[in-house]
C-alpha cells in the first residue's frame, strides 16, 4: 500500500540513514547519525561555517569528486554523484 505524502520523505530519510551507518558498521568505523532538530541544526551551522572557509574548488564530474580548498590551504574531499554536476560549468558552444 502506498504512504502518504508526508510519510514518503521521512520514510527515505530514515532508509538513507540506516543505509549508510550499515556501510560505515562494515568498514568498522563508528558514526554518528541524526535526524534530530536541535542535533540537526547545529550540524548545519558547523557545516556552514566550513563551507565559508572555502577559498577554491576543484569540480570533477567524470570522477564524482569535489575538493574544497579552504583557507588555510587544507583540502576537503567529497565524493558524490551530484555536487560535481552542480559545480561543474555548463557548456557553452559560443
Amino acid at each position: 500500500m502506498d504512504q502518504p505524502r508526508e510519510e514518503a520523505p521521512q520514510t527515505a530519510l530514515a532508509e538513507a540513514v540506516e543505509r549508510v551507518t550499515q556501510l560505515e558498521a562494515e568498514l568498522e568505523s563508528a558514526s554518528n547519525a541524526t535526524t534530530a532538530t536541535d542535533a540537526l541544526a547545529r550540524a548545519r551551522e558547523v557545516l556552514h561555517r566550513w563551507v565559508d572557509s572555502v577559498s577554491g574548488v576543484v569540480a570533477t564530474p567524470g570522477a564524482g569528486r569535489v575538493v574544497l580548498i579552504h583557507i588555510d590551504g587544507s583540502e576537503s574531499r567529497i565524493a558524490s554523484p551530484k555536487l560535481p554536476m552542480l559545480l561543474a560549468e555548463p557548456v557553452r558552444w559560443e
